[in-house]
Formats: structure tokens, sequence, C-alpha cells
């Protein structure tokens, strides 16, 4: 049984029917979350017979990874779950800042058309211990004088659709006696824009940053890029942004991943000045990370150069990102396509592998990946703010300012 499946007070129950105090979950999980221990044999203050019992019972980790690294300090995993489900999360390293990008889901259902995750639609929500297991794995890749910083629930899926065990997840990352003690403004939440949940989430008082896939400024195109939205429209979506901003007094920001010929037009910003407009937003363009296999382009220089000047002069709070952990397959899910192709191309060339029938069932299963998103783009930024930084108020307009990005 995963232990990070359990709360405090669950293994406290454990602990007592077994005849030991209480106080044992509180050192069990300072272990794990603090002292990052994985196996319960380093757990040196707990009686012998406990941690054989503890290890008979759960598990800490149960997932398995595979390790990449870029030459800029990016890190990513490829993530195997023990029903074969893969999933990816990353490590970022901007200054002293140590970012994380997370999970939510195994697939993803929204339907970006740049976007691998949902080529497939989505298999399952993860669970909490899941969302765990990810941060303390990449927790791991720190050395010990080394602290999480940020986290960003921007990987594959949609956090918002699996919000309860997205929530309790963070909870515990926020705890700093028995997690990871992570401050809910270093906490972003990434949605494509559900009303309701975030309106739900809004009621929660849940103090977490909340970043909106936008991608477009007007409906027709954004049903095109993202086809759930002909169910949502963009209206309801900022006034349910509203909400948000007026229930938790946190700014709100826009993702906008820049898509060659298709969102980078001219017009297209000028319509995004009349969107954001008096709103007290950021908005982040990321240019897109070309993948294999998807029709989709870089934009050109020239035309992100205007792009940015038309929505610097319009007053909006702009920060262009810029690309890490390519050399890594950094951008979320491929990695994971990356593998997937390999493994198919090994069954398929032996024709003497009993697994070869299996080439089909791979590739249902492990394709749909978040390509062309943003995970790996989310430090070391060229920002141009149009407005002073005062995160949580409105701002008056200043010259622009190239100063470093702030997740």
């Amino acid at each position: 049984m995963p232990i990070l499946e359990q709360t405090p007070a669950q293994l406290a129950v454990w602990l007592v029917a077994r005849g030991y105090p209480t106080y044992r979950a509180k050192q069990v999980f300072e272990w794990i979350f603090l002292k990052r221990a994985a196996d319960f044999a380093e757990m040196t203050n707990l009686p012998k017979g406990l941690r054989e019992e503890l290890a008979n019972h759960f598990s800490v980790f149960t997932a398995t990874t595979d390790h990449q690294q870029s030459g800029d300090g990016t890190e990513k995993l490829l993530v195997k779950l023990a029903d074969g489900g893969r999933i990816e999360c990353v490590l970022l390293r901007d200054g002293p800042r140590r970012s994380i990008c997370i999970s939510s889901q195994v697939g993803c259902a929204m339907g970006c058309v740049f976007c691998a995750s949902g080529l497939d639609g989505i298999e399952r929500n993860l669970t909490r211990g899941e969302v765990l297991e990810q941060m303390l794995r990449l927790q791991k890749l720190l050395p010990t004088d080394e602290r999480l910083s940020h986290i960003v629930m921007m990987g594959m899926g949609e956090p918002l659709a699996n919000l309860s065990n997205v929530l309790e997840a963070l909870e515990v990352a926020r705890d700093p006696a028995m997690g990871l003690g992570i401050s809910p403004r270093r906490i972003t939440i990434s949605t494509v824009g559900l009303p309701p949940a975030i309106r739900k989430l809004a009621e929660a008082n849940a103090p977490y940053h909340l970043a909106i896939s936008l991608h477009a400024p007007n409906d027709p195109l954004r049903t095109r890029l993202v086809p759930v939205n002909k169910s949502i429209r963009i209206a309801p979506i900022m006034e349910a942004s509203e909400y948000y901003f007026e229930k938790t007094g946190r700014r709100l920001t826009f993702e906008y991943v820049l898509l060659k010929d298709i969102n980078d037009t001219q017009e297209c910003a000028r319509e995004l000045i009349r969107l954001l407009r008096g709103r007290v937003s950021m908005l982040n363009v990321i240019p897109y990370n070309p993948v294999p296999g998807l029709p989709y382009e870089t934009p050109r220089p020239e035309a992100i150069h205007d792009f940015r000047k038309i929505l610097v002069d319009g007053g909006i709070n702009v920060m262009f990102r810029q690309r890490k952990g390519d050399s890594i397959q950094a951008a979320c899910g491929q990695l994971r396509r990356l593998r997937d192709r390999q493994t198919i191309s090994s069954l398929d060339n032996d024709s003497e592998s009993p697994d070869a029938s299996r080439v089909g069932n791979l590739s249902s299963n492990f394709s749909g990946d978040f390509a062309g998103d943003f995970s790996g783009d989310l430090s070391n930024s060229e920002q141009i703010d149009a407005h002073k930084d005062q995160p949580d108020q409105p701002s008056k307009l200043v010259l622009p300012q190239i100063h470093e990005s702030q997740i």
C-alpha cells in the first residue's frame, strides 16, 4: 500500500491498532518529506520492529522512473506508474529557484490540438499519492542543501478535472511540519478554463495562483485550438477568473502558446488588448515548443517582436518566456512519446520476441502526450512588464522594463 495515500490521522490509527503511539506518524512523514527517506530502514529513530511492520505493509514509492538532464540544468523524469501508465514531471533551475512542474492525470480530455497529451484522451486521474510522489522524486534530485521553491501544476492533464486529489496533495506540499513547506504564493495551478471548477477552487479558499491557458483572443480561434471551448466559451472563463480574483485577491495569469501564422498575428495581439485591458492579470506568452509529427511551428522572430510590441504599447502586463530543456524533450509529453516510439520500434523489429503482438497495445496505452505546452518553459525568462510589480493590486503604467520572471 502506498504510504503517500495516507494522511497523518489515518497512519496514526494504523499505528495505534498495533500498539504504537500516534506521534510516530509525524516522525514517519518527517523522514519522507523533510529528510527525503525512500526506505523505512532509513528511519533510525523508529523502533526496528515498527520499521519492519511499515515495510511489510507500506511502500514509500510505487513508480519507476527514467531520468534525463539538460545542459541548462533542467531535469525530467518519465514516471511509469504501478498500473503501467506513464506521466512526466520536470525540475527547472533558475538562479536560487528550484521549480517543479507536476502532472495531474494520465492523458488529458481537453483535446488541445497542439498538445499530444490529449491525442488519445484521458486514461485516469492521478491519486493524491501519485501527485506527491512526483514532488518527492524531483526533490531527491537536489543536493541536500537545496530545497524546492515553487510548484506548478502544469504537466500532463487538467488539474481542475482532478481537483480533490490535487488540492489534497498541495495541502501536504504546503505543510511545514509534515510536508515540503512550500508557500501557497509559490504554487500555481494551470487550467484550460473550467468555470464551475474555478469557482469551486475560489470557494475552497485555496490561496494558490491560477493560470488560465487562453491561447486565443476570440471563441472561433480558441475552439479551433482548444475544442472543449465550444461548450465553455471565453466570456464565462473571464467571469469565473474575476470571481477567483475577488475571492482570493490573487492576480490571474493567462497563458498564451504562440503558434506560427495561427495566433501570432497583429490582429490577435490587438484583440488580446481589448480582452485583458483593465484586468489585474499577467499575460504569459510562450513561443511554441515544436514536436515531430505535429504541424505547428515556432513563430518567426519578427512576428514575436511585433506581437510583443503591440501588447506592451497597449498597456498589457506581459511576459515572454524562453524555452529550457529542449535537449531532453522537456516540454511535457515529448520524452514519453520518444520512449514509446523506441519501445514500439524495438518490438516491431524483433520478430523472435514473444511480446511483438503487444505493439498495438503499447501504442494505445502509452500514447497521448503533452507535446506543445509550456511545462519546460517556466524559468530563465525574458519578461517585459508594462506595469510596476504589484502582483495583487492594479498597477500604474510605466516604461517597459526587462527583468527576471516570476512564476
